[in-house]
């Protein structure tokens, strides 16, 4: 027919030329950009990149391309994104904010985007989200450390105004207190972020006031840190001091000695967290879900000096 051949002349004419179809005016006539958003404080973080690797698939399988915007800590800096956000340049946003303030909740009530939260929102915040159970993985991390012997475990926080900080801080103390340990406030250090270097800073303050036999610490980029920080002070991990990370990630594994970390399933709620998203954007009027992802630990070298022959073993 006329109008095939017509179309397929354009087509040539198109290809001959480079045309791309402009994404902004299709958005335009069909109101779908095919993008959802992934919105995180700190890409360089490996819990972070674990949530990326995760996603991915699940919104490509969806019909979407993933975008990834790295807001930093501050929420105001997340309420700018969802402002554009909200002007059209993606259908969805997956959120993992470190701090929640009035602001932005009130910006994310009024978002007309789709949401799904990775993290914990206050109980009357009407909106999808994910959450790790962290007060229980840092139970599960002094209960480990008590095992093996140990009874002046020290805590390497991040930031206390943040949700996980506080989150850690709070289950640091209840642990403490469960098994009668001494709580001693030289024995709590908070870095000024979860970050590497933040933590050798932390470390080295820890060290020069406080005796300890264990340290657990808010994530494994801290917890490396620690473990740099002691190789320093001549002191033998896990002989001399056992260390605990957070989050399990690669840097878990990648470290010397290799660190037991507690699994708070970035991954698991990175996917159930996506898929809330995906289930909102196709029914907005979906009831709202809550999900708690359960933790669990992972024994490495960095608590047992016989893992590796252990593992032989077995």
């Amino acid at each position: 027919s006329a109008s095939e051949e017509m179309t397929r002349r354009v087509r040539e004419a198109a290809e001959e030329l480079g045309y791309v179809p402009d994404a902004s005016a299709r958005t335009l006539r069909t109101g779908r950009t095919d993008q959802i958003a992934l919105a995180v404080a700190d890409v360089g973080n490996p819990v972070y990149v674990q949530m990326m690797r995760t996603v991915t698939p699940i919104v490509a399988k969806a019909g979407y391309r993933l975008v990834v915007s790295s807001t930093g800590s501050d929420p105001e800096d997340q309420i700018d994104l969802l402002a554009s956000l909200n002007r059209g340049y993606a259908d969805g946003l997956l959120l993992s904010p470190l701090r929640i303030t009035p602001e932005l909740i009130e910006a994310m009530r009024t978002s007309r985007l789709p949401i799904a939260v990775i993290g914990s929102l206050p109980p009357e915040v009407e909106l999808d989200n994910v959450r790790a159970d962290s007060a229980t993985g840092i139970g599960l991390a002094v209960e480990h450390l008590v095992s093996q012997g140990r009874r002046r475990i020290a805590l390497v926080n991040g930031p206390v105004d943040t949700v996980p900080g506080a989150a850690r801080l709070a289950g640091y103390l209840d642990a403490v207190r469960r098994f009668e340990l001494p709580e001693d406030p030289r024995m709590q250090v908070t870095a000024t972020g979860f970050t590497y270097r933040a933590g050798r800073k932390a470390t080295a303050r820890l060290l020069g006031r406080a005796r300890l036999d264990a340290i657990v610490c808010a994530n494994d980029l801290l917890a490396v840190a620690a473990l740099k920080e002691l190789a320093a002070a001549g002191a033998r991990v896990p002989e001399d001091v056992a260390v605990v990370g957070m989050d399990d990630t690669d840097a878990a594994e990648l470290a010397t000695p290799s660190l037991t970390s507690v699994d708070l399933g970035s991954a698991k709620r990175a996917k159930a967290a996506a898929k809330l998203l995906i289930r909102r954007i196709e029914d907005p009027d979906a009831p709202v879900r809550r999900h708690v992802i359960a933790p669990s630990l992972s024994v490495r070298e960095s608590t047992c000096p016989t893992t590796d022959t252990m593992e032989a073993a077995s």
